[in-house]
């Protein structure tokens, strides 16, 4: 029979798409045939048709697999789907989506490898959440934590307790985005709590900076900006904000990816001010990209100087306040058009992870 594991996780945004993504990687190199199912979807795109969720789509572009709504993505959790369902349950409609979809994937695979939307408690509107779809597909739980200790202990207690309570059994735990000078304390420490417990710990992986980065393109759509020149440039990643009135030649560091935020008035004096830090240094225009705020027209002669080195231009109707705010608080994700941090991702979990203790859970 084949074996399937169901990735969970305590919270949104703690790495289940790059766990998910480095453990396919990872089986499909080791001569594993294994497929891929995203049983509840929230964020989807259309294909062929079809919905389907967007990391579904994700992973069938990295492992050039035909995506098919019905196996990879059965069922979507719409916007207005929730109070249709309180009103008038169908619940068996979404059961038989999650059946044909492991029963399909199961016939054609060696293996079969879950993701989990959001927390454990998501979809528990449609009377399957997290632990409920995993109690039905039959499989056991790798829950993704955050780094840390108390803060995780307390997280990883609540969503246990979920699963458990449903019979689900906690196959191990692995934990990401831990600050890489903490990871003995921390790895001392979980290990303790975990083993009392009789919890697995299937690994410490550290916090990589690279992975946090969006891509200009990411953030236009997130501040809803216009592109205004050097769209070629879209899909640089961004490693930190400046504003435009707080330029100063000490702090600023030329090694860094910088996303200059500045209103459309300010612009002209703070790209001088910039142009003499790069004469002083000797360098040329380092910018990874502008975003000017306001409505004003932003002057030609300001255009031409940052296409001309292919600095793309981003004008939104956000102030400057708002602008960086959104920037900041962006969730990012992975994406097909950073293969980089793609790659990344991956090298991280074949290092940090004990894929042959994963491979023993599941029986190759």
């Amino acid at each position: 029979m084949p074996k399937s594991i169901y990735i969970a996780a305590t919270n949104q945004s703690i790495g289940k798409t790059t766990t998910t993504l480095g453990l396919l990687t990872t089986l499909i190199r080791r001569g594993v045939d294994v497929g891929y199912c995203k049983p509840m979807g929230q964020v989807y795109i259309h294909h062929n048709g079809s919905k389907v969720d967007k990391d579904a789509a994700l992973f069938s572009d990295i492992l050039q697999f035909d995506l098919d709504a019905r196996l990879h993505s059965p069922f979507i959790m719409e916007r207005g789907d929730s109070a249709k369902y309180i009103q008038s349950p169908f619940y068996e409609y979404i059961i038989q989506k999650l059946e044909f979809a492991a029963t399909s994937l199961e016939a054609k695979h060696e293996c079969v490898i879950y993701e989990g939307t959001g927390h454990p408690g998501v979809g528990s509107v449609f009377d399957l959440s997290n632990a409920d779809v995993a109690k039905k597909l039959g499989t056991s739980v790798i829950l993704i934590v955050e780094g840390g200790i108390g803060y995780t202990i307390d997280h990883l207690t609540l969503c246990k307790n979920l699963f458990e309570a449903k019979g689900v059994p906690i196959a191990g735990v692995i934990v990401n985005k831990v600050f890489p000078e903490k990871i003995d304390k921390v790895r001392e420490n979980l290990q303790t709590y975990l083993s009392k417990h009789n919890i697995e710990l299937l690994g410490l992986v550290p916090f990589a900076k690279d992975l946090a980065y969006p891509m200009l393109s990411t953030i236009a759509t997130e501040i809803q900006g216009q592109v205004l020149c050097a769209e070629e440039s879209m899909n640089e990643l961004v490693q930190d904000i400046i504003a435009g009135s707080l330029i100063d030649l000490e702090d600023l560091n030329t090694d860094h990816n910088y996303l200059l935020v500045v209103s459309t008035q300010r612009l002209t004096a703070a790209l001088t001010k910039l142009r003499r830090i790069w004469a002083i240094k000797n360098i040329p225009p380092d910018l990874t990209g502008v975003v000017v705020t306001g409505n004003a027209m932003v002057s030609s002669d300001n255009i031409q100087f940052l296409a001309s080195h292919k600095i793309p231009v981003i004008q939104t109707h956000y102030d400057t306040y708002e602008s960086v705010i959104k920037i900041n608080q962006l969730d990012v994700k992975l994406n097909t058009k950073s293969p980089q941090k793609i790659q990344h991702a991956i090298e991280l979990f074949e290092e940090h992870v004990n894929i042959d203790r994963i491979c023993s859970i599941l029986g190759i």
